[in-house]
C-alpha cells in the first residue's frame, strides 16, 4: 500500500477542526427559535423554524462526519487504515484521496 499515514493523519486533522470550528460558529442558529408573535409574522416563523431544521440537519451531518474520523484516526493508530472494513481488501488510494475517511472499498460500498 503506498498510502502516506501521516498525511492521511493530517488530513483527517484538517477536516476534524474545519467541521468543529464550523459547529460552534454555527451554534446560535441551531438554537430553539423563540419570536415574538406580537411583532413576527407568521411566515417569518416558519422561516426562522425551517433555518433551524436545516441547521439542525447539518450539524447532525457534521456530527456524523466527525464520527467517521475518528474511527479513520482509530484505524491509523490500530494498522487497519486503508483496507475496507467488509471484506479486507486494500481500499483505491484514489478514493481514500477522495474521502480519507471511506471504511470500505467501492465495491462494498455500493
Amino acid at each position: 500500500m503506498t498510502i502516506d499515514l501521516d498525511v492521511a493523519a493530517r488530513l483527517l486533522k484538517q477536516k476534524r477542526d474545519e467541521l468543529e470550528n464550523l459547529s460552534e460558529i454555527s451554534q446560535g442558529a441551531r438554537d430553539t427559535v423563540t419570536l415574538d408573535q406580537q411583532s413576527v409574522g407568521r411566515l417569518s416563523r416558519m422561516d426562522a423554524m425551517q433555518r433551524q431544521a436545516m441547521n439542525q440537519a447539518t450539524e447532525r451531518t457534521r456530527q456524523r462526519d466527525l464520527n467517521r474520523i475518528k474511527a479513520a484516526v482509530g484505524r491509523i493508530d490500530e494498522g487497519e487504515y486503508g483496507y475496507c472494513a467488509e471484506c479486507g481488501d486494500e481500499i483505491a488510494e484514489r478514493r481514500l484521496e477522495v474521502d480519507p475517511m471511506a471504511e470500505r472499498c467501492i465495491k462494498c460500498a455500493e
